[in-house]
């Protein structure tokens, strides 16, 4: 949706067009319609360039890994999510940004969960936070959303708890894992969680939980049928060359286009070719 705002300045008039941003309430209704496309961003240039073609953009805790070379999210603080949330919200205008809660900044109380989603709301301006969690989190999710805070939750392989889950390894293969993870679905959208990413779960019980909640499901690593998918961009774009997971397809190679244009710049430099009389102030041309 789009409104026209007209500006005046001393000599001109001049008419601005400005996107509606997606809401959270947009992302819920989205149930079982046209799937809902998500992707991370981290910095506001990436933030502008892909905000016109999705609905999400999370400032995932991933950026601890992707942008600051990290082995695991657990090191992510608050105020780095506030920090990169901010630059993101700043440089979007069209999709609905969420900001991932840090490990340890939600799962000591209910009381903690909302004074840390309240100040990253404030001070980001985003329209709702992550949390990882299912049955263990849902009157923490109950807590927030009805004082309101709208909570994206993440079920299925949730990287803040990867050492007590023995590693990055999918869920839902052992029967009663499949059982756990419905129960954390109907839990979550029951305690009033407007979607669910579900992460690194195996294909037939990201499906049968799709089927059995009322709120979307975003997938990675999990299957076709959720109502969303999700992927770092990082991995989409093929900058993030650490590994590759079974989930990322890359729709680019980056990395290598990085590289050619570092090379070539490092070689004009060295031959002197580089800064030419065009690139410098006040300079005689030839």
């Amino acid at each position: 949706m789009r409104y026209n705002s007209t500006t005046r300045t001393e000599d001109a008039v001049t008419t601005e067009v400005r996107t509606k941003r997606i809401t959270t309430r947009d992302i819920r209704v989205r149930k079982g319609g046209e799937p809902i496309v998500v992707l991370t961003a981290y910095t506001a240039p990436i933030a502008r360039l892909i905000d016109p073609h999705v609905d999400v953009l999370l400032v995932g805790d991933s950026l601890g890994m992707v942008i600051y070379g990290l082995e695991t999210t657990l090191g992510v603080t608050l105020e780095m999510m506030i920090a990169h949330g901010q630059a993101v919200e700043r440089a979007s205008q069209h999709a609905c940004v969420i900001v991932d809660m840090p490990f340890a900044s939600y799962q000591e109380s209910k009381e903690q969960a909302f004074r840390n989603t309240a100040r990253v709301m404030a001070e980001t301006g985003c329209a709702g936070v992550k949390l990882e969690g299912g049955e263990e989190m849902a009157e923490t999710i109950s807590f927030l959303t009805r004082r309101g805070i709208p909570v994206m939750a993440h079920i299925g392989l949730k990287p803040q708890t990867v050492h007590a889950l023995g590693g990055f390894r999918s869920q839902g293969r052992e029967e009663e894992e499949a059982v756990q993870i419905r129960a954390d679905a109907r839990a979550i959208a029951e305690a009033g969680a407007f979607s669910v990413v579900v992460e690194g779960t195996v294909e037939p019980v990201a499906r049968a939980l799709t089927q059995d909640i009322a709120i979307p499901t975003i997938g990675i690593g999990a299957s076709p049928a959720c109502d969303g998918q999700v992927l770092v961009t990082e991995d989409v774009l093929g900058l993030f060359t650490e590994f590759t997971p079974k989930f990322v397809k890359r729709y680019a190679n980056l990395a290598e286009v990085v590289g050619q244009a570092a090379a070539s710049y490092a070689a004009e430099v060295r031959s002197r070719a580089f800064p030419g009389p065009e690139h410098c102030f006040g300079a005689k041309k030839p």
